[in-house]
């Protein structure tokens, strides 16, 4: 699809688009450019990128140039590369900020070369190449932004490119991607750095972090990005960030107040809406990705009781699409939670695994 392709930045996502790239034969060459040298190594060693290189060398001639680096440095980085690049080349990008990323592009990019901006919804609390995944994009939203001036043979390319990595593309708006963004990405990232930062500045706060359980872990994970990206991101989406604290800062003074007045039936009103809506968010958002059928196992904690999970459910023909460790007591064993694409398929899975004596139960 894709004869020469540059990638310039290999670390998560960067690194993870290689490899998917690469995996599926999307692309004949890809050409990674790569400043950190332990990413650099990593993505080498993984046979990511068919060459390595500089900046320069990368993007001349290549006909789809891949932006995975911190959304402040991407308009630097459009002018340097702007003269490089060869007529009809296709640039875009992967960053969680788009409105000023696009508008940057269209002032600085030669008329000849065509931009469309990407945002894959996926990634982790891991950075850098250590973390990439050839398959971190299967069954995640990947957003693109064209406007008015987009060249539709460009967006094709890069939506045919999405399709082949196993994403499920979207074409959204600049501004509402910020607005949004805003609310469900950026503002999360804020609170979950604010409760860390919080919690060690308590005077039990060393003691309370090492008693940290689910509830706290879960809600800070985010905290552990790269401060890089997201100090960019905070910086370039302020103005929507801003807003959406705004609305955050109104609903805990809300709480907060109730609290202070010992209102029991406002904190309940409170807790239980929260409640009702958290509850009715689907785990995979209707008409875009597929319903997993899920199936809770308990296994004992030996070696190769995960592959005999897998091999038993192989043999007769049932195709694990999901599965996941929940819990496990060294020892003892832990709960397994597997993931098939049919209720028939959870209910053959079922079947089998009982009369194999392994004990297991749908998951509503």
């Amino acid at each position: 699809m894709i004869e020469r392709c540059a990638i310039i930045g290999l670390g998560l996502i960067g690194g993870s688009l290689a490899l998917a790239l690469k995996e599926r034969h999307l692309a004949q060459h890809i050409c990674g450019v790569e400043t950190n040298p332990e990413n650099l190594r990593l993505a080498l060693a993984a046979e990511a990128v068919h060459q390595a290189a500089g900046l320069q060398e990368a993007v001349t001639g290549a006909d789809l140039v891949i932006l995975a680096v911190p959304v402040g440095t991407i308009p630097g980085l459009l002018r340097e590369i702007n003269l490089w690049l060869k007529p009809g080349a296709v640039v875009t990008d992967v960053g969680s900020t788009k409105k000023s990323i696009v508008s940057a592009a269209h002032e600085i990019l030669r008329p000849d070369i065509h931009f469309i901006g990407g945002h894959p919804m996926t990634g982790g609390e891991t950075f850098g190449f250590a973390g990439a995944d050839p398959y971190l994009f299967e069954n995640a939203f990947y957003l693109l932004t064209p406007t008015g001036a987009t060249n539709q043979a460009a967006k094709n390319l890069v939506c045919q490119m999405v399709e082949g990595i196993g994403a499920l593309m979207m074409e959204i708006p600049p501004d509402e991607h910020e607005l949004i963004m805003a609310a469900i990405s950026h503002l999360p990232h804020f609170v979950a750095t604010t409760l860390v930062n919080a919690v060690i500045d308590m005077p039990v706060g060393n003691r309370a972090l090492a008693l940290a359980a689910g509830g706290f872990r879960d809600t800070t994970r985010i905290a552990a990005g790269s401060p890089e990206m997201w100090r960019d991101i905070f910086i370039a989406n302020r103005d929507c960030l801003l807003e959406a604290l705004s609305s955050f800062r109104t609903a805990v003074a809300k709480l907060e107040e109730a609290i202070r007045a010992g209102n029991s039936e406002q904190i309940f009103q409170t807790l239980n809406e929260a409640g009702l809506v958290r509850r009715e968010l689907p785990s995979k958002p209707k008409g875009y990705l597929p319903n997993v059928y899920e199936v809770v196992v308990t296994v004992a904690d030996r070696p190769g009781a995960i592959a005999m999970l897998a091999r038993l459910l192989g043999d007769a023909g049932i195709n694990i699409v999901e599965i996941e460790i929940l819990r496990a007591r060294e020892g003892y064993g832990g709960t397994i939670r597997v993931g098939f694409a049919s209720p028939d398929e959870q209910e053959k899975a079922c079947e089998l695994l009982r009369t194999k004596k392994i004990k297991c139960w749908p998951k509503a």
